[in-house]
């Protein structure tokens, strides 16, 4: 992405001579584009030159520039090429995160608040949407069957509100999020009794108010009813254009399409990349579905299935019904008739009268082929659990996007040392339910990798838990 105030050269020069066809009333001659050489004359006679951000055509593609007037021109950060036999191998960061997804991305803003050297290395163009973490939304909850959880929401809220101040946007809007189930089933008594052991500010509906509270759901008979009070949508792609804005801010550096040819672990840590190789004190993978991948290159595997979930949107019969801004909730059906698997959805928001509502399991997958898996299973499922309990949806999906699940076998994350390298940690297996942990995970991962002690008790995300499931080729 060009990052120059000032337009492409060639596009000047195209739009000269198209102007000169237009006038003499001549066929437009067929332009070919200019060499580089030319291009930055072009520029240079209509342009005063400029300190920084030139953007001079010769800096991509060479060296140095070979026009004599542009000594003093220099690139910008988003246009120049790296060369990898010069500038990246001369280079030492404190510390290399690898994969810019939400969970990198807070790792590295956490490190460069630090004032530490941070390098992001990303495969991909960014943004894309060939991940985990992209989306215009994502729910935020204290709700969890687990206390550790809940508990490290309560810091994760504050995080989150400090990047909005620092940042001067909006991240997060509050909705509340209905949690319903069997009332006497394990898995509902265990939210409720986690959000009452922790002071969740939460209600619980009956079978008398929850139509005056909730409108237009129908809960299954014997359901019981909750809502997180303060629970809500987070503005998922705004936060991690955000996230990553700050961090370049605070003088971090993004490489986004260099993809991680190899690493080499030692007192200092090499990456080698498609475009340039690149040395640090302390390496963080946060690779998503290709944390496997990477990990092979320092003889380490770990217990992790990659899902391609189908996210489905579904159409109002009446606009406005489940709208956000008549302040219907986000929620989470824990199990249900259909399922004994988690359901969960969203108000509508990001498409004007389409309701996200999601199966919270997919089918196995390649990252590199996600396109490959078609199993829409899931949707036959959502169907029913649609017509059952939203009389106001037409239960047959109208749009149907994917994205993609790490699993560990427990559904918890994954953040720890490599059990060789104590300058290597890596975060993964973030199951499905990450997202709203990014600035706590960026905040533990960046403490990790400073060899500091971790401001929360990480032995549930250890990989001795997996004891004989992890792999090591060491």
């Amino acid at each position: 992405m060009r990052t120059s105030r000032y337009p492409p050269l060639w596009t000047l020069a195209y739009s000269r001579l198209t102007r000169r066809a237009r006038s003499s009333s001549l066929r437009r001659p067929k332009l070919r584009r200019p060499s580089a050489a030319r291009r930055c004359q072009v520029y240079l006679n209509n342009y005063p030159p400029v300190q920084w951000g030139y953007p001079c055509w010769q800096l991509a593609t060479s060296k140095q520039c070979s026009v004599p007037q542009h000594q003093d021109c220099q690139p910008s950060p988003r246009e120049l090429v790296p060369n990898t036999s010069n500038m990246s191998s001369e280079v030492e960061y404190d510390c290399i995160v690898i994969g810019a997804g939400v969970q990198g991305s807070f790792t590295a803003y956490q490190l460069a608040k630090r004032n530490k050297k941070t390098l992001l290395l990303e495969q991909f163009v960014l943004p894309h949407t060939r991940g985990s973490s992209h989306g215009q939304t994502r729910i935020i909850r204290k709700a969890y069957e687990q206390d550790f959880y809940t508990q490290m929401m309560d810091e994760c809220y504050k995080l989150w509100s400090q990047l909005e101040r620092e940042a001067g946007v909006t991240l997060y809007r509050q909705t509340g999020l209905l949690v319903m189930g069997p009332e006497h089933s394990d898995s509902y008594l265990l939210y409720k009794n986690t959000m009452e052991r922790n002071n969740v500010p939460m209600v619980i509906l009956t079978p008398e108010n929850f139509s005056q509270h909730i409108p237009n759901v129908i809960p299954a008979e014997g359901d019981g009813a909750l809502v997180d009070i303060n629970a809500g949508v987070l503005y998922a792609d705004r936060a991690l254009k955000t996230v990553q804005g700050q961090f370049q801010k605070l003088g971090g550096v993004i490489r986004d399409k260099e993809k991680v040819t190899d690493i080499t672990p030692g007192p200092v840590v090499t990456v080698s990349t498609s475009a340039g190789v690149y040395r640090a004190k302390s390496l963080v993978i946060t690779a998503g579905p290709w944390a496997n991948k990477l990990l092979s290159h320092i003889g380490l595997q770990l217990p992790l299935e990659v899902q391609k979930i189908n996210v489905c949107y579904w159409k109002e019969k009446v606009p406005g019904t489940y709208d956000v801004n008549k302040r219907f909730p986000c929620f989470l059906l824990t199990e249900g008739e259909e399922s004994d698997r988690h359901i969960y959805g969203l108000p509508s928001n990001e498409y004007p009268g389409l309701v996200k509502i999601c199966y919270h399991i997919g089918g196995k997958t390649d990252p590199d082929h996600r396109d490959k898996q078609t199993d829409r299973s899931d949707i036959g499922i959502l169907q029913r659990f649609v017509a059952r309990c939203f009389p106001g949806l037409i239960p047959e999906p109208a749009v149907v996007e994917s994205c993609m699940y790490t699993l560990t076998p427990d559904s918890h994350f994954v953040l720890d040392y490599h059990p060789a390298y104590s300058n290597i940690v890596f975060g993964a297996g973030f199951s499905g339910h990450g997202f709203k942990f990014g600035p706590i995970i960026g905040k533990l991962l960046c403490e990790l990798s400073l060899g500091e002690v971790p401001s929360y008790d990480l032995s549930p995300f250890r990989i001795r838990r997996f004891q004989g499931n992890t792999k090591s080729a060491l």
